[in-house]
């Protein structure tokens, strides 16, 4: 199933870069002073034709009385019990440090794999040098420079060699919703309403990622898994508010799902937090629900929810197309109707439009309003069809498809929404040479 990387080390060994490198992105903010990578970054990366996710964590430094710099630490222990490879990541030019002795006590304590990553080895000199980090006894190192790209092919297979081909072949075909949002929004409750204590309508399955909980939902000829993320195993030591541990949660769970049902709570609004766990799950291509919970606390006139759904819509544009709902996990309000939603979006994530009923109805509109013309080009889109792929995705054939734009693309996915029924669902649309 879903494998997730953590690069772990202390301050400044250069793992924004080798996160940037491996995403192939500028995603994270790299800069010569240290600790400066306070928010942590999550992309997807892929060798070999295997995909996988990667995690950038802040700096590890201990003995400090500043907070940031624990709640780094924090999040190091985070990532490194939530991953499942690690690669620690020292500095070449600095050899061994106090620092990277403390990170090795850490990952002692795991069982999971750990790859040993030099960075920095830009030279001949380094390269040989390089051998002093045998001595913190992890075993073989890989040396690279992650601003060249140099020995990060030979870190990359080994990598992909060390995950889990994990089989789900004892699981029925039936869709997986996972329970999404930060902590205390209410998704115990929400799962806690939903399952009662009736124990015949539910089968916990132990899950084939060692950390979510799948639930068997079978009742009001409704049936799908749930993955759950609410406190399945609760950390020791860890804080409840601790922003990076709902990241991480979210990930997970997005990754094994089909459907995700975010829950945001009313009394707060939509949060940064809830934002950025939305465009993880639109980023992965999973179908989207997104409930606003404890609308029963807040007080209402007669535009309350258009309101709130339109500054929701604001804060995720430009993918607005996803059922919003107002519900009360604790009053037991429109949960099911709810579920009835995540069905349909898994329904609709699921469709497939054939290739000679697409063609009559895309190839009349763009006819119709075709790609404006560059430089005196004219371009011409003769077919199109949708991929064999696991979520909505199309292909345009075109004349001079490096010349159509991002307006006109996003004109041909809301002309594809509005014929057929994506709703809640991300879709991928590629222009190719004919």
């Amino acid at each position: 199933m879903s494998n997730l990387v953590a690069i772990v080390g202390r301050p400044n060994v250069g793992k924004s870069t080798l996160f940037n490198r491996l995403t192939q992105s500028r995603q994270a903010i790299t800069d010569e002073t240290a600790g400066v990578t306070r928010d942590r970054h999550y992309g997807k990366s892929e060798w070999g034709g295997v995909e996988f996710s990667i995690i950038d964590t802040g700096g590890y430094i201990t003995g400090s009385d500043d907070i940031f710099e624990g709640e780094i630490r924090k999040q190091v222990e985070l990532a490194i019990d939530e991953a499942s490879i690690i690669l620690f990541l020292v500095d070449a030019k600095d050899g061994i440090t106090d620092l990277d002795i403390d990170v090795v006590h850490i990952l002692r304590k795991t069982e999971k794999k750990v790859l040993l990553v030099v960075n920095k080895t830009d030279n001949s000199k380094l390269l040989e040098e390089a051998v002093e980090f045998y001595n913190l006894g992890i075993g073989e190192y890989f040396p690279i420079s992650s601003i060249s790209g140099s020995g990060t092919g030979e870190l990359l297979d080994e990598l992909i060699l060390n995950f889990n081909e994990e089989s789900a072949t004892e699981e029925l075909d039936i869709p997986r919703f996972a329970i999404i949002g930060r902590p205390n929004v209410g998704k115990s409750s929400f799962i806690n309403s939903l399952i009662g204590k009736d124990q015949n309508i539910v089968t916990n399955i132990a899950g084939t990622t060692r950390d979510s909980l799948n639930t068997r939902f079978n009742k009001f000829g409704l049936d799908f898994y749930l993955v759950d993320t609410a406190g399945v195993r609760k950390k020791k030591k860890v804080h409840e508010d601790l922003e990076f541990y709902s990241v991480m949660r979210a990930i997970r769970a997005i990754e094994y799902s089909d459907v995700c049902i975010l829950m945001i709570d009313a009394t707060r609004g939509f949060e940064t937090q809830d934002q950025r766990i939305f465009h993880i799950a639109d980023r992965n291509k999973k179908g989207i629900v997104i409930l606003v919970n404890k609308w029963d606390l807040i007080k209402k006139d007669t535009n309350s929810t258009k309101n709130f759904e339109e500054q929701i819509k604001r804060q995720i544009s430009p993918f607005v197309d996803i059922p919003i709902m107002f519900v009360s996990a604790t009053e037991k309000q429109r949960l099911l109707k709810s579920l009835e939603i995540s069905v349909n979006v898994w329904k609709n994530r699921t469709q497939k439009i054939s290739t000679s009923e697409l063609n009559e109805t895309m190839l009349e509109i763009i006819e119709k309003t075709p790609p404006p013309a560059i430089k005196g080009k004219y371009i011409k889109i003769k077919y199109c069809t949708m991929l064999p792929t696991p979520t909505p995705t199309f292909a345009f054939f075109a004349n001079l498809p490096q010349y159509i734009k991002e307006p006109y693309k996003r004109f041909i996915e809301n002309k594809i929404r509005e014929k057929y029924n994506f709703t809640g669902v991300p879709i991928t649309i590629y222009f190719r040479q004919k």
